[in-house]
């Protein structure tokens, strides 16, 4: 647009501006909308509303690319950052995982660090709108009320829980806040456990079961229960409240093919296949399912869907070389005779698994969870690239070989392009992306699965080892596993949540949990040590399982780019983003040991700053 026309537009405008100005009636308000907080939240269907704003933000976790969930995987021993050929992934966790880090960068090709914090407040926001004017509004009885506010509880402590073993000690916000308040101040972690556990046992009396796919549930409520239960160090209530869920007869585990979703091509159906399809986690057969995110293609959601392939799968179009020297692979949809990419994605190796989560834990055949089918191997693929065909190449269409008969290698990048995956969890049909990456699907946030986990865990706390056994063995079984025999360790409990809830369990967050029982209890973990609190951030179980399970941070293993795979004892809590204490200048929010800022810190509040 040439400058004549603009100035001529500008001046229009400003001429419209004028003439109005000169009619008094110009300056009458005339309100466009009459949505405020007091007449929207009038009644039970106002603040189930406002209700949706805490699931949407809840389920945003698992979607997109570099989704957040796979920061909290990545600070632990089940996976490594697997982007090679940039600076700026997650890897060297010592270099680049600070509080201005934590601050400037939210991206995918960063830690999700700032995520965490940001949206954890937000959904704390939305959440404590509904319980702040829980009385605003009328009802139809007592119970529809303390069902809502016992959701808005749920969907607060549900953030809490993962700030405090996120973070540590954070802020204590309980209340709406109704003006600019630049006066915030750490509160102790126990101090806010025991402010959730007070908040989820009023909501255990009150939440149904009987609710829509998606909405928060009562066995939800007792599962998150149990997990504060278990950071309080109050091993008897964790039993009692993931009791209420495994023995209320509303849940039970699914053992058996069910649903309408097809098998895996040649391979039978089976529970293990069936449980992760798509069309079945939100259907009434399905009685495991404690809490879903709900999403479904057109409905409004994250675009392009969970991408759960292009971020769990490897790399495998490229870098990978037949034994005759050519290029292998080719994951494109379009002049290619065989289209890999339709049946696993086009990866991009993100989500790296180590060699503890694609070897170690794996020691019986029989696991239906790393059964052929079920799990992919790279050589269940085959040379496909048309080069290859149309020079007549013996290898086209032949299983991928890592190396050839000389021992000499064939992937270029080990690291990216050549590892196993959980094809059960991973393959989500995708109609928005060719390759496809992994589309739009429901997802768990809990099922019953973890609550005998959870209880498990509460048993071997207790010193029961009969109860933790059984408990354990009820779900690896259900995979068509051998049982277990024995001793339980926290190393046991830790290998089956690693076989089970890949891409599902914050990873992180519940190792610090764990973590910070030892050093509460002093209980000697299955390495001899013992932790403490006083020295939490120097010495823990956190860095230890870490370094003697995960390769790449154990070995500082180098990437194409010459990054180093690095992580310290202090990784056990990340660091408080600086521009959130930066910006509180009337009060102190503290940083965690380790990093810049630390020096600063004032002790924090032994109470819940509105009590």
């Amino acid at each position: 647009m040439r400058i004549s026309k603009i100035v001529l537009i500008l001046l229009s405008g400003l001429a419209v501006f004028i003439t109005a100005g000169c009619k008094k009636s110009w300056l009458d308000a005339e309100p466009q909308s009459f949505y405020t907080p007091d007449n929207a939240y009038k009644d039970a269907n106002g603040m189930r509303a406002a209700l949706v704003a805490c699931a949407r933000n809840q389920r945003i976790e698992y979607y997109g690319d570099n989704p957040p969930i796979l920061t909290e995987m990545l600070f632990s021993e089940v996976t490594v950052e697997g982007i090679t050929d940039k600076s700026g992934p997650a890897q060297d966790l010592n270099l680049v995982i600070n509080p201005d880090f934590a601050a400037r960068y939210d991206d995918a090709d960063h830690a999700r660090i700032q995520y965490y914090w940001r949206e954890g407040y937000r959904a704390i926001k939305y959440a404590n709108t509904v319980i702040t004017r829980i009385d605003d509004a009328t009802y139809e009885s007592e119970e529809e009320r303390n069902a809502i506010l016992g959701s808005a509880y749920f969907y607060r402590a549900s953030r809490y829980y993962r700030l405090v073993h996120q973070f540590g000690d954070v802020p204590a916000v309980m209340k709406e806040p109704t003006e600019p308040k630049l006066d915030y101040y750490t509160t102790k972690r126990e101090v806010i456990l025991k402010k959730l556990k007070a908040d989820l046992e009023f909501a255990e009396k009150w939440v149904p079961d009987n609710v829509n796919k998606g909405e928060v549930t009562k066995g939800a409520v007792s599962h998150l229960l149990t997990k504060v239960n278990l950071a309080l160090g109050d091993f008897d209530a964790a039993i009692k409240s993931a009791s209420n869920v495994i023995d209320g007869g509303t849940y039970h585990l699914m053992t058996a093919p069910f649903g309408n979703a097809p098998s895996n091509g040649s391979f039978p159906k089976n529970v293990i296949w069936d449980l992760h399809r798509p069309a079945n986690k939100a259907i009434a057969e399905n009685k495991e399912a404690l809490f879903l995110i709900i999403d479904r293609f057109g409905d409004g959601g994250y675009d392009g869907g969970m991408r759960i392939m292009r971020q769990a799968v490897p790399f495998w179009g490229t870098y990978i070389t037949t034994p005759t020297g050519k290029k292998g692979t080719n994951d494109n949809v379009s002049n290619i005779d065989v289209v890999q990419s339709d049946s696993v994605g086009r990866g991009i190796g993100r989500c790296r698994p180590t060699n503890y989560s694609q070897f170690e834990i794996w020691n019986d055949p029989k696991d239906l969870r790393h059964a052929k089918g079920n799990w992919m191997n790279m050589e269940d693929l085959v040379y496909n690239d048309m080069e290859l065909k149309e020079s007549n190449d013996p290898y086209y269409l032949k299983p991928l070989q890592y190396k050839d008969d000389k021992g000499n290698l064939l992937v270029s990048d080990t690291i990216r392009c050549w590892f196993g995956w959980p094809q059960y969890k991973t393959f989500i049909p995708d109609n928005e992306n060719k390759p496809m990456q992994g589309g739009h699907t429901d997802w768990y946030v809990f099922r019953l699965a973890e609550t005998y986990l959870l209880r498990a865990e509460a048993y071997f706390w207790k010193g029961d080892q009969a109860n933790a056994l059984a408990d354990l063995n009820k779900v690896h079984t259900r995979a068509g596993a051998s049982p277990l025999t024995g001793p339980v360790t926290m190393a046991t409990i830790l290998d089956e949540r690693a076989r089970e809830l890949f891409y599902e369990e914050p990873r992180k967050t519940e190792l610090t949990r764990i973590s910070y029982i030892f050093a509460m209890t002093g209980k000697a973990a299955e390495n001899g040590k013992t932790y403490s609190l006083n020295n939490f951030s120097d010495a823990n179980y956190f860095y230890d399982r870490i370094i003697a399970k995960n390769n790449f941070y154990r070995e500082g293993i180098r990437t194409n780019h010459n990054d180093q795979y690095t992580i310290s004892p202090y990784h056990v809590l990340w660091p408080v983003p600086s521009d959130a204490i930066q910006g509180n200048i009337n009060g102190r929010i503290n940083q965690n040991k380790g990093y810049v800022g630390y020096e600063l810190n004032k002790p924090p509040l032994d109470a819940i700053p509105e009590e």
